[in-house]
């Protein structure tokens, strides 16, 4: 096992350097053209200015200075990290606790109410964008019934802002949580559906049942043992695609996050602050399904016996 999960480490460095490399080249010309846009050649060795630009990011965790406020890149990502990491989290909550359920409610009882509603909030989660979705809550929730704020963020203990305190903080995260959650449970409730679908028809199942095994027994001792593994694969997947919902839901409620910055800088053409928040979410999406590849590993019986 430690073979494999070693394997998996070096892979997530190799696409670390890789992306690292990526991100040099695609805006080092456009930054040598002042910003708007221009192409210029490089000059100096291309490899010694990457390795300084690594050995930078690595030995001071320095991404380069905004061209438009002239702060610090890896200050400001810090400062926003913070409210990206609570939508994140907050969201896959609310993405397990619509998914899991939905999922298992559908392959237990097939065709049934709760089938049929299940199948139409994978359509409506699948085909409606997080941006509109965002937009259309924050106007009834927030405009229309004024029941929650509909735009903005509250730290928990900045006290100079006036908006502050957990209270505060979940409040202004409730729609932001659930339009993630939503947008993100559709495609996993569905694999949920069909792996519990399929194990519940194989013969491993009918012989327990035939021996007198209950139905919560097959469940949780059988069924959902087998289906924990290719879950996680498919959890890994969805969750490092759902990074790229957050620069939208974020947009969307005007959240000070990575995805509220990289779409400030986007706008305002600022290639340092784009560089490196692009590059940030991207090891995001690496470290997680880094993470999603040890506990598949962890998982996975036949991976410990070797």
């Amino acid at each position: 096992m430690a073979r494999q999960i070693l394997e998996r480490i070096a892979s997530s460095v190799v696409i670390c350097v890789a992306l690292t490399l990526f991100v040099f080249l695609a805006f080092f010309r456009i930054a040598h053209g002042g910003g708007r846009g221009r192409q210029a050649p490089i000059h100096g060795p291309v490899l010694d200015q990457y390795g300084h630009y690594v050995w930078r990011i690595v030995r001071h965790g320095d991404l380069g200075h905004s061209s438009i406020s002239h702060q610090a890149v890896g200050a400001q990502l810090m400062d926003g990290a913070p409210v990206t990491l609570s939508l994140v989290a907050g969201g896959l909550v609310v993405w397990l606790l619509l998914s899991v359920p939905l999922g298992l409610l559908s392959a237990l009882r097939p065709r049934s109410f709760g089938d049929r509603a299940s199948t139409v909030f994978v359509l409506a989660g699948l085909s409606v964008h997080p941006l509109w979705l965002g937009l259309l809550a924050s106007w009834f929730f927030g405009h229309y019934l004024n029941v929650l704020p509909a735009q903005g963020y509250c730290t928990m203990n900045d006290l100079s802002t006036g908006c502050d305190g957990v209270a505060r903080w979940a409040e202004h995260l409730v729609m932001p949580w659930l339009v993630f959650g939503f947008v993100n449970a559709a495609l996993f409730s569905s694999f949920v559906r069909a792996l519990v679908h399929e194990e519940l028809g194989a013969d491993y199942v009918r012989t327990a049942v035939a021996k007198g095994a209950g139905p919560r027994r097959v469940l949780e001792g059988h069924v959902l043992r087998n289906v924990t593994v290719p879950l996680l694969t498919v959890a890994g997947l969805t969750a490092g695609t759902s990074v790229v919902g957050v620069v939208f839901i974020e947009s969307a409620f005007d959240l000070p996050g990575l995805g509220g910055m990289l779409r400030q800088a986007v706008l305002r053409r600022d290639l340092p602050m784009t560089a490196g928040t692009v590059l940030v979410l991207a090891l995001a999406v690496v470290v997680l399904n880094l993470l999603v590849d040890l506990a598949y590993t962890l998982a996975d019986p036949r991976v410990r016996a070797t």
